[in-house]
């Protein structure tokens, strides 16, 4: 039995027919570990996400979740098995108000609810402040927050990011990182895929390099972000892009 939360072993996947995304991707999280996914544009980060939460089309190679093989399961299995997920896009109801996007997190055990709505509340107060305020008026980073806080609604072990970073102000940006880092520090693993490499890499405790759907360099934060080649062909290239 696997002491990972989450291992990816040689997957192989793709959306249309014998076009693949990614070519024999491998990845680990540990309980209680943070770490991120970086590369360029169409480097498959975010079809490695989905490949995790049953989003896409997993042609060889298997996704363990504590252990068990969980490949190809339905994104709703996962999430009652305790895998949460922020997409990067269309991530709230913005017809409901924070409250009710918030309990729609935890229609699954709605006995949680009061708790996990306080848990969130302390961990975004700016939500305590709008909690009967209707999604669709809130601004990007609180819409991040939103969207957060309900995929922390069941107790997941593990969060699955998808760029939460995106389209936001640099302090809007580094706001959500620290969230993260507060997230983890009560015990919930991450795994994020990020655009900004540079800012990813200093708040993960491990990250991994995707090019053309492989895994090219994986290490520390700290070893990746000083590792010579990954400044040369990933960092200097991907700082550009913002």
């Amino acid at each position: 039995m696997s002491a990972n939360v989450i291992d990816v072993e040689n997957v192989v996947a793709g959306y249309t027919p014998e076009v693949n995304i990614l070519n024999g991707c491998n990845l680990t999280v540990a309980p209680g570990e943070f770490v991120g996914i970086i590369g360029p544009n169409g480097a498959g980060k975010s079809t490695l996400l989905k490949a995790v939460l049953g989003l896409v089309n997993i042609r060889s190679g298997q996704v363990l979740l504590n252990g068990d093989e969980i490949t190809g399961k339905k994104p709703y299995e996962l999430v009652a098995r305790g895998v949460g997920f922020v997409p990067q896009t269309n991530n709230v109801f913005p017809s409901l108000t924070v409250r009710e996007n918030l309990e729609m997190g935890c229609f699954l055990r709605s006995e949680l609810l009061d708790e996990r709505l306080a848990y969130a509340v302390e961990l975004f107060p700016r939500l305590g402040e709008r909690l009967d305020q209707r999604c669709g008026s809130l601004s990007g980073g609180e819409r991040q927050m939103v969207a957060m806080g309900r995929a922390l609604m069941l107790k997941p072990t593990v969060l699955l990011l998808d760029e939460p970073s995106a389209g936001l102000s640099p302090a809007l940006q580094d706001q959500v990182f620290i969230q993260c880092k507060a997230i983890n520090a009560t015990g919930v693993a991450i795994l994020m895929v990020e655009q900004n490499a540079n800012r990813c890499l200093q708040v993960v405790d491990r990250g991994y390099v995707l090019d053309q759907g492989q895994n090219a360099y994986t290490g520390s934060g700290r070893e990746l972000l000083k590792d010579p080649k990954v400044i040369e062909l990933y960092l200097g290239t991907l700082a550009k892009q913002h």
